[in-house]
């Protein structure tokens, strides 16, 4: 018996890659256009030095969101967002942010990241294109 995934699995893992990669692309420019805003904001949240750890969620999120969309590197970069939204879900929890209205929106962004860290890119991608994964 063949599951449902060995027909669609390209598909699927082609609409979650471009449906994250948008998500993350949308809060990583904000981050891009004021580095300097940004850093200040993670120095006051406690992530110090704040310039460093800001910029380096800046480039995961937008150039990640942009390898996502393409399908390049998609595992390295899909592992890059779980370690980050681990750490944010983490950081919420120890502020006692409350599930919903909360953390809900970045578990879920963790959980498609891990996703694509592990089932890859699928076949709809440059990554597969080009190097066959």
């Amino acid at each position: 018996m063949y599951s449902l995934f060995f027909f669609s699995g390209g598909w699927v893992l082609l609409f979650l890659r471009l449906v994250l990669g948008a998500i993350v692309i949308a809060h990583g420019w904000p981050k891009m256009k004021n580095l300097k805003q940004n850093g200040a904001n993670f120095e006051g949240m406690g992530f110090r030095p704040g310039a460093l750890w800001g910029t380096i969620a800046a480039l995961i999120e937008f150039v990640g969101g942009i390898a996502l969309i393409i399908g390049l590197f998609v595992s390295g970069v899909a592992l890059l967002l779980s370690l980050e939204f681990i750490v944010i879900v983490v950081w919420k929890l120890a502020k006692n942010n409350p599930f919903v209205g909360g953390i809900e929106f970045d578990l879920l962004i963790l959980a498609a990241a891990c996703a694509l860290a592990v089932l890859g890119a699928g076949v709809f991608s440059l990554g597969h294109m080009f190097w066959g994964f």
